[in-house]
C-alpha cells in the first residue's frame, strides 16, 4: 500500500473534505483526489461517498480508516525508533492519566524521569477515560483496571492500590461513626466514578456490592479527598492510605475498613505500535522499577 495514498485518504476522512485535507497536507486538491482514487483502485471498492452534507465513509472505507490510522502511527513509530537507537530518551513523552489523580503521587515520578533523562520532556494530560483518548495522541495511558484493556494496547500492572472509605475526624465526631452499611447510607457520601463502573454500586471486602445514593459523583479523586478534608462527608477513593501534603497526619481516617473496599490495580498501557520504541521501553521499565517497592 502506498503511504502517500493512505495519508491522503486518512486526511480527507479526518477533515471531512478534499479542500481541507489538501490544505492540511500542502498539496493541490487535484493531486489529493488522484491519490485517493488510486487507493480506491487498489482496494477495488469505493472508500468515500459524496453527499450534500459532505464526504462520508463507505463500509469498506470505515474498515480501512480504522486500520489505516494505526498503520500510519506504526510507520511514525518505526521512524522514531530508528532515530533513537543508541541515544538516551529525548523529545516529548505524551502521558494521559485519570482525572484528579493526586498531584503528589505524580510529582516524584516526574522528578525521577527528568533527573534520569534530562532531554525528555513530558506532555501530561488528564482524562475521565484515558483509554478513550485518540491513539495517535498517546504514548502512555495510566488507568485503573483489573483486566488488560481491549484493543491495540500492551498493558502492565505497576501498582495495586487499596480502595476504601475515608472521612475527617471532625465530620465523624459531628455526624457519628457508621457501624454498618445501613448506618453508612444515612451519611453524606462521595463516590469516585471510574470509567465503566457504576458510582452508585460500592464494593465490600467479601467480594459483594451494595447500592448507595451519593451526594457527589465525580471522576476527580482529588476533589473527593478535598471534600473529605473539609469535613463534608465520607468518600470512596482509591489510594485510601495516601497521605495528603501540607496536612496534619491523622486528619483523615478510614471508615468501615473491614467491610467496604477492594484492591484496584493501577496500570500503564502503551499502544502496540509504540511498544518497541527505545524511549517508551526505557521509561516504562524505569517507572516500574521505581514503583515496585510500593
Amino acid at each position: 500500500m502506498d503511504l502517500e495514498e493512505l495519508r491522503a485518504f486518512i486526511d480527507v476522512v479526518e477533515t471531512g473534505s478534499f479542500l481541507a485535507a489538501a490544505e492540511s497536507l500542502g498539496v493541490s486538491r487535484t493531486t489529493l483526489r488522484r491519490r485517493v482514487e488510486a487507493l480506491e483502485a487498489r482496494a477495488g471498492v469505493p472508500l468515500l461517498k459524496s453527499t450534500p452534507q459532505g464526504i462520508i465513509l463507505t463500509e469498506a472505507g470505515g474498515v480501512l480508516a480504522q486500520r489505516g490510522r494505526l498503520m500510519m502511527q506504526e510507520t511514525s513509530a518505526l521512524l522514531a525508533s530508528i532515530r533513537e537507537v543508541g541515544h538516551a530518551p529525548s523529545g516529548v513523552l505524551r502521558v494521559v492519566s485519570p482525572v484528579g489523580l493526586p498531584p503528589h503521587l505524580l510529582t516524584p515520578l516526574f522528578g525521577l524521569l527528568r533527573s534520569t533523562y534530562p532531554r525528555l520532556r513530558v506532555h501530561a494530560r488528564f482524562s475521565g477515560d484515558p483509554l478513550g483518548e485518540p491513539l495517535d495522541d498517546v504514548d502512555m495511558a495510566v488507568h485503573f483496571g483489573e483486566d488488560p484493556p481491549r484493543g491495540p494496547w500492551l498493558s502492565y500492572v505497576v501498582l495495586r492500590v487499596k480502595e476504601g472509605l475515608i472521612a475527617s475526624k471532625e465530620y465523624l465526631q459531628r455526624r457519628g461513626v457508621p457501624r454498618s452499611l445501613e448506618e453508612l447510607r444515612d451519611h453524606e457520601l462521595f463516590a469516585w466514578e471510574a470509567p465503566g463502573d457504576d458510582a452508585r454500586t460500592w464494593p465490600t471486602l467479601r467480594g459483594t456490592s451494595f447500592s448507595v445514593e451519593p451526594a457527589l459523583v465525580t471522576p476527580d479523586i482529588h476533589f473527593i479527598r478535598s471534600c473529605c478534608l473539609a469535613g463534608q462527608g465520607i468518600g470512596l477513593v482509591p489510594s485510601v492510605e495516601l497521605a495528603d501534603p501540607d496536612t496534619p497526619s491523622g486528619l483523615l481516617v478510614p471508615v468501615l475498613p473491614g467491610v467496604v473496599g477492594r484492591e484496584r490495580p493501577l496500570r500503564i498501557s502503551v499502544p502496540e505500535a509504540l511498544a518497541e520504541i527505545p524511549k517508551i521501553k526505557l521509561v516504562l521499565s524505569h517507572i516500574r522499577q521505581a514503583l515496585e517497592p510500593l
